[in-house]
């Protein structure tokens, strides 16, 4: 393994917060922190939009908060991508894209036993962003092979400008869309997907990460040649035995798996305990170890803990018992993460002693 994950807290980087300074702290607060991504404070939070600066043929309508693909300025800006090309860190996101991200790096995270960074991968930009006879951008081939060389020169900038601030640093591809391709209607299909991704990886520079809370089919994922895997754990409910041995054979080749266990929507963050979300994961750990020998401590120890979906949109109502250990003010959904927040940690101590200090 490439630094030792232990049951250390982590979380998806999109938040509902309108304070950056009020997400940074909280972000800081976990044991591998990253940096927001906060569409309530800027369009270009937005995980589409800041991915999108700088890709030849976007076009962005601020006015209407709507990104686009142009074929025409496609074809007219590929040269000046390709200027962009010869200095790769001009790549990098901007200020103007992602504050939070550059007062991320202003601090000091030497100490700290990993950071990260994320990106939308290529597969869901390509799915999300339409020309303009509303045709998905994956389905251009030359536009898609654009796309996946830009993705991977986006990840690698800003992978550098976190390992300077941390060794340990990585970034993963934020991919619901590898969600969608194994649906028969997606016409972009699971097998020339990870076609695509095979070469999209090998140019990435540091750990290979994805992190995907849609559809989330394991042994798809597990066999794409990732260092680090983050999915929603949560809504699993009981581990498949058709994946047990797909997870063994992945921690068994050193990899890590960031399992997203606490719920961030109302209904069902107040309907759990610390204590039960660990029942709940402990039991996908022992159904692994039961059919395949390998052991809890090794589980473990190449364990990531998180909440199970991006922290952004509430979608039920949070009563002031869920809200009472949250006494800053704010608005519900900032209130209900914080919460969630505070029972990732309460469960990710409790697994350290259990499993990893023993």
């Amino acid at each position: 393994m490439w630094f030792e994950a232990n049951c250390r807290t982590t979380a998806m980087g999109i938040m509902p917060h309108t304070s950056i300074d009020r997400a940074l702290k909280l972000a800081l607060s976990l044991d591998v922190p990253f940096f927001p991504q906060l569409p309530k404070v800027s369009l270009y939070e937005d995980m589409y939009v800041q991915a999108s600066e700088h890709f030849p043929g976007i076009v962005l309508d601020a006015a209407n908060e709507r990104l686009t693909f142009s074929n025409v300025r496609f074809e007219e800006e590929l040269g000046a991508y390709s200027d962009l090309m010869e200095d790769p860190q001009r790549l990098a996101l901007s200020p103007q894209y992602s504050p939070a991200f550059y007062r991320l790096l202003e601090q000091d995270l030497g100490g700290y036993a990993a950071i990260r960074g994320q990106i939308i991968g290529p597969v869901s930009f390509g799915f999300k962003v339409v020309d303009e006879d509303s045709r998905p951008l994956i389905y251009n081939d030359s536009a898609r092979t654009v796309l996946f060389d830009f993705m991977q020169r986006k990840a690698n900038a800003q992978y550098r400008q976190l390992k300077a601030k941390n060794p340990n640093a990585f970034v993963w591809m934020d991919e619901p869309g590898l969600g969608w391709v194994f649906s028969g209607l997606s016409g972009y299909n699971d097998l020339q997907a990870k076609s695509d991704y095979n070469d999209f990886l090998v140019g990435i520079e540091g750990p290979k990460g994805l992190h995907l809370c849609a559809n989330v089919n394991l042994p798809y994922l597990l066999s794409m040649g990732l260092d680090i895997l983050s999915f929603d754990a949560y809504a699993l409910e009981v581990m498949p035995s058709g994946y047990v041995r797909d997870v063994a054979a992945f921690l068994d080749a050193g990899g890590i798996i960031c399992w997203g266990i606490v719920p961030t929507d109302s209904t069902s963050l107040n309907a759990e305990t610390p204590a039960g979300l660990m029942a709940r994961l402990v039991g996908y750990w022992e159904k692994v170890a039961g059919e395949t020998g390998i052991g809890l401590g090794t589980i473990a120890r190449q364990a990531l803990i998180a909440p199970a979906r991006c922290c952004l949109k509430n979608t039920g109502q949070v009563d002031a018992e869920a809200t009472q250990d949250c006494p800053l003010p704010g608005s519900t959904e900032e209130r209900l993460v914080e919460k969630a927040f505070d029972y990732l940690r309460e469960l990710s101590l409790s697994l350290r002693n259990r499993y990893v200090e023993a």
